[in-house]
């Protein structure tokens, strides 16, 4: 049997490679995110903030941290990927997610703004986070082939998934240790132990290259071709290659001419006017909302209180906590196989399968566990708590199949390349706002209603049915620049026939011998623009070059 490094293609090894260490990113905000479970009931965690906390008091250091990712999202992680490159802009988000992580560590013991020290960790974490778990889905998709996007894509949530469990195998192993002077360290311990990963992935990042698609939004068309060769060698032809950057630059020139003339009566900065053209033109919006809705009903469906709560809801269910840390863990360890296996079921069965299809599996499992609870109070019936544990691990697992790693893979493909960085992240504060609201409702919710509040979350899994199935086209297979046909063109799409004709294959293709030859000289392709008269304009520069 061969190896795989002999089965796979040059540029497979090298796209695994890089969306593997991509993926390690995710893992630092899922573990961050993790560990929060394990130290909500740590008596270590307890004490440093002067006893029990109250429900409000969990429910501002868990929503805090989405109110940093939602104020990431709308003002620093799109400018930082723009500006930067998807690569350096994770390595900023990185350095600051370190930040709050010792921030949370370094709180007082029983002092009195001890509850706040821990919230405004939080708040840095979430800030740092609204900008690595955008730039890595998005670095992603713009380095993987249409056929192949959803798996490469899917990765992001394999990292941040083992990263949850992970933080939940931590917390429970540190739950009741205890440092030379008798305090529980435990909790402290495990917040510092994501400096590791961490600086492994950003030690890392300055060695990969910046994606092609940032580099011809750049107008560095000769590194774009470079690096695009460099991930496609033996996956394709040398044709289809050259047709996947004559793509690239036709619709990142368009996108740029249109920013131009808009620039006049919106603003006297492009920056500004691809943002505004986001809600302004009808197709840019079409994609927006979609993309905004999917990322808020992939929290508002239940997800954060599970990732969140499982354990203190374990222990309403009779569960002692040490052994419902090592459940949480244990639910979390067997997504990591199921998202595993969303890498190769959302490109052979479609983003809307396994959107309707998680969804379906969620609800289910919710309704589950309103009613059991319901029928059988206080605990009255083991049976019907194991039932209930049961279907936690059930709607897990729909959640690996269906919204969790989905709900990014569509929002992170769906945009232009010019204003893809931003689209993205204006949807994933939907997102946060999704987050904040069950995190603040949950325990209060839970404390108030009992099991009942399963059956809203229940309603909300249930809705995505029609709404997924009705609202979103089938991705699958299509390549970035080819969303157009399916939420219609923008208004600049006339410069896709007008200002960017085909270039001939000799000025951007080269043979193997000589492609090394690019560092003696600028490959500028010759592009033929038309003028406002229709005339042909030789050699007209590539974007603005």
């Amino acid at each position: 049997m061969k190896s795989l490094s002999v089965a796979l293609p040059t540029g497979s090894r090298r796209l695994y490679a890089l969306c593997l260490h991509l993926a390690l990113g995710a893992s630092i905000w899922g573990y961050n995110i993790g560990i929060l479970s394990s130290i909500l009931v740590h008596p270590g965690w307890k004490a440093a903030l002067g006893g029990s906390p109250s429900a409000s008091q969990r429910g501002l250091i868990t929503g805090i941290y989405y109110l940093g990712t939602f104020l990431s999202y709308v003002l620093l992680s799109h400018p930082l990927a723009d500006w930067l490159g998807r690569r350096h802009a994770a390595l900023v988000g990185t350095l600051v997610l370190c930040l709050g992580a010792v921030v949370m560590a370094s709180v007082r013991e029983g002092g009195d703004g001890s509850v706040a020290a821990m919230a405004w960790g939080r708040w840095i974490c979430g800030v740092g986070v609204g900008v690595v778990s955008t730039t890595v889905p998005l670095y992603q998709s713009e380095v993987s082939p249409a056929k192949e996007r959803g798996k490469f894509v899917t990765m992001n949530h394999v990292g941040f998934i083992a990263g949850l469990a992970t933080g939940l195998w931590v917390g429970y192993g540190m739950t009741f240790w205890k440092g030379p002077d008798g305090e529980f360290w435990g909790w402290r311990v495990s917040i510092l132990i994501q400096l590791l990963p961490a600086a492994i992935f950003a030690v890392g990042l300055p060695f990969l290259p910046d994606t092609p698609r940032w580099l011809v939004e750049k107008g560095d068309m000769e590194r774009a071709r470079k690096v695009l060769f460099w991930l496609r060698d033996g996956t394709t032809s040398r044709e289809s290659i050259t047709h996947e950057l004559h793509a690239i630059g036709a619709d990142v020139e368009s996108r740029h001419m249109h920013a131009s003339a808009s620039t006049s009566s919106v603003s006297s900065s492009p920056f500004i006017a691809l943002t505004l053209s986001l809600f302004r033109e009808p197709a840019l919006f079409a994609r927006l909302w979609r993309a905004f809705l999917l990322q808020f009903m992939a929290q508002m469906c239940g997800a954060t209180a599970m990732k969140y709560y499982l354990p203190a809801l374990l222990k309403a269910l009779g569960v002692e906590t040490r052994v419902a840390l090592m459940a949480g863990a244990v639910e979390m360890t067997a997504k990591i196989g199921m998202t595993v296996l969303e890498m190769w079921v959302i490109d052979r069965f479609g983003r809307r399968a396994c959107l309707v299809g998680g969804s379906l599996v969620m609800g289910v499992a919710m309704l589950i566990n309103g009613a059991l609870p319901l029928a059988f109070p206080n605990n009255a019936n083991k049976a019907a708590d194991v039932v209930c544990i049961v279907f936690i691990f059930i709607y897990a697992m729909g959640y690996s199949l269906g919204l969790g790693p989905a709900a990014w893979v569509y929002s992170s493909e769906i945009f232009p390349t010019s204003v893809r960085a931003r689209g993205l992240n204006f949807a994933a504060s939907g997102g946060s706002i999704g987050s904040i609201i069950v995190a603040q409702a949950w325990p209060v919710g839970l404390a108030h209603l009992g099991s009942g509040i399963y059956f809203f979350f229940m309603a909300v899994n249930f809705i995505c049915v029609p709404v997924i199935w009705l609202l979103y086209p089938e991705t699958k297979g299509r390549a970035l620049e080819d969303m157009d046909s399916l939420f219609g063109k923008s208004a600049d799409s006339h410069f896709h026939s007008s200002a960017a004709l085909p270039l001939d294959d000799d000025e951007w293709a080269r043979d193997d011998a000589g492609s090394d030859d690019t560092e003696q000289g600028h490959v500028r392709p010759r592009h033929r623009a038309r003028d406002g008269a229709g005339q042909e304009e030789e050699d007209a520069p590539l974007l603005g070059e």
